[in-house]
């Protein structure tokens, strides 16, 4: 990470807002974010925030694209954060754009860190995160009350590289918790063997949705040892990945609505 100087009293910096963009439906900001992101100078947005917030922004506001993929990177972390310093230090309101919430997997420690060393004022607007949006949008609780009560968010993509410790899947087998695995499709066939060997039976309930909220979501359900059929065709979207009996539940909140519609026409 680059030290920035911190800025000098005769300098008036701008300010920068982190803006969660909420999990894909564009109408899923929240009322803060959008007010925000119509009053920017500057927006740098990621791969994963509906462009068509974009709109909301001014014609004479700076839009510019930082967005990243697996194995497919448009700018550093570092290159971020001096565009966010420098933009700022010119005067300017600057937001960054990130999907679902920023404060989780949306590395703004690095840039938090980087506006505190240059001395500026930054704010945080949270949004709906993508563990959240998958659970409502299939009806799918991420907590139960006599099944869990144990909720865990965690990557199954390493993004601290080798200084990052490795998540020890066989550990969280044992919690009998829901487990929300963001960025996990590359790796879940992995993750699901060593989810098994912590002691999770092959027929523990997983659901995988993709694009949840957008009009293409896709949701698959199945079990730890359906790892691979359930992944076919999935690579390259994004996808929140559950694992935990609470995914059988929305069978039974189906069947009741079907029931529910069924006695409506008698």
């Amino acid at each position: 990470m680059t030290n920035f100087p911190s800025t000098s009293p005769a300098e008036k910096p701008g300010r920068v807002v982190l803006i969660g963009a909420g999990p894909g439906a564009a109408d899923l900001i929240t009322v803060r974010g959008a007010r925000v992101l119509r009053e920017a100078e500057v927006v740098l947005y990621d791969d994963l925030a509906n462009a068509e917030l974009l709109d909301l922004c001014s014609a004479t506001c700076e839009k510019i694209y930082v967005g990243k993929r697996l194995g497919s990177h448009s700018a550093t972390q570092e290159h971020i954060c001096n565009l966010l310093v420098n933009r700022a230090r010119a005067g300017r309101y600057v937001v960054r754009l990130k999907g679902g919430d920023p404060m989780v997997f949306g590395r703004a420690g690095e840039e938090l860190l980087a506006l505190s060393g240059a001395g500026i004022p930054f704010e945080i607007v949270p949004g709906v995160t993508a563990a959240s949006a998958a659970s409502a949008s299939t009806a799918i609780p991420l907590t139960q009350r006599g099944v869990t009560s144990t909720l865990v968010f965690v990557t199954g993509h390493p993004c601290g590289g080798k200084s990052q410790t490795p998540v020890d899947w066989r550990t969280l087998a044992k919690l009998q918790a829901t487990l929300c695995i963001y960025m996990g499709t590359q790796r879940f066939v992995e993750i699901a063997r060593e989810l098994r060997a912590g002691g999770l039976a092959d027929t523990t309930s997983v659901a995988i949705v993709a694009g949840a909220t957008l009009s293409s979501q896709t949701v698959r359900v199945g079990t730890l040892a359906d790892g691979a059929e359930l992944l076919d065709g999935l690579q390259g979207r994004p996808a929140l990945i559950l694992v935990g009996e609470v995914v059988r539940w929305s069978e039974l909140v189906r069947a009741a609505d079907q029931f529910a519609l069924a006695s409506c026409e008698i």
